[in-house]
């Protein structure tokens, strides 16, 4: 077995654990809330017979070891249970939500490495200028803007003085440009941080200060030499701003009315829907994993001195 295969049966062994560990995390975390779930679905005019008929669909009525039991062995053979607000498969409901989430995290996340890699380079390559001050600033004003303030100013000045954009739902392309942009600000400022300070390490070795001795054109060595090399930690920060967006998207999509993952999951929570909580937490938790393993498997192919095994 070659070193390759090893890294990566350890890697996909350790993503199961981790989802496993969440999952189980998630069960009694939300068991241990305070209140009746069920008398909270059946609303305020049901008897006590609505209420335990309830109880008995939820499997609250069983020990917490049972309940356990129960949920382990229906999550490995992949169900992850009925919503207790629409009686719907709980699985099915997240596969239609999922597209929405993914479409809107994917273009935060598209937008925050074409923006953010291009300008920390860029920033970094002309240390001390007026421009680098200026990028700072901004970086430091991106990272502390919340999100679901930027997300009403959008709105305020786009959707309803300007008029030019929707300010809610997801009804064709225009509608994703507010929501993309608030969900992409801090990654972008996040993202060109990170991009300065390891383009300003690079920039210091020795073979860069050879390659300009010896009369390289100032783009090629920057652009081509350096950004490569300082790219490895800035591929980290992208993995886990993937986290970041998915985290982000939960108050992203509640502004804007997007129909995804993070409303669906506001939604469910106050409607105390177990299953519906327990599977989306689980369903970010193994995305999350996912894309850090694909991140971790990318490392060979930008810097040639990466091995695995």
């Amino acid at each position: 077995m070659t070193g390759f295969l090893s890294y990566l049966l350890q890697r996909i062994l350790g993503l199961f654990v981790t989802v496993l560990a969440v999952a189980v995390t998630i069960f009694l975390m939300v068991r241990l809330l305070p209140g009746d779930p069920a008398r909270v679905i059946a609303g305020v005019l049901a008897t006590e017979q609505d209420v335990a008929r309830i109880r008995v669909q939820l499997g609250l009525d069983q020990p917490i070891v049972v309940q356990a039991g129960i949920f382990l062995r229906d999550l490995f053979q992949g169900d992850l249970g009925v919503s207790a607000r629409t009686s719907a498969p709980v699985l099915a409901e997240i596969g239609a939500r999922l597209p929405a989430t993914l479409t809107l995290a994917a273009a935060g996340m598209l937008m925050a490495i074409a923006i953010g890699v291009p300008l920390g380079a860029w920033a970094a390559a002309r240390a001390g200028s007026l421009g680098d001050v200026v990028v700072s600033t901004l970086v430091l004003f991106g990272i502390s803007m919340p999100v679901y303030w930027l997300g009403l100013m959008l709105i305020i000045l786009f959707a309803i003085n300007l008029r030019w954009l929707p300010a809610a739902g997801a009804d064709g392309p225009a509608s994703l440009v507010l929501p993309a942009v608030t969900l992409a600000a801090f990654s972008v400022a996040f993202i060109a941080r990170i991009t300065r300070s390891s383009m300003l390490e690079v920039l210091r070795q020795d073979y860069v200060r050879t390659a300009h001795a010896k009369g390289v054109d100032r783009r090629t060595v920057e652009w081509r030499h350096a950004l490569r090399n300082a790219l490895p930690p800035v591929v980290t920060v992208i993995g886990l701003q993937f986290g970041q967006l998915l985290g982000g998207a939960i108050l992203t999509e509640t502004v804007f009315g997007w129909p995804g993952l993070g409303r669906l999951l506001v939604d469910s929570i106050f409607a105390r829907d177990y299953p519906m909580v327990q599977g989306l937490v689980i369903v970010f938790a193994a995305m999350f994993a996912f894309v850090n393993l694909l991140v971790d498997l990318t490392y060979e192919r930008i810097d040639p001195r990466v091995r695995y095994g």
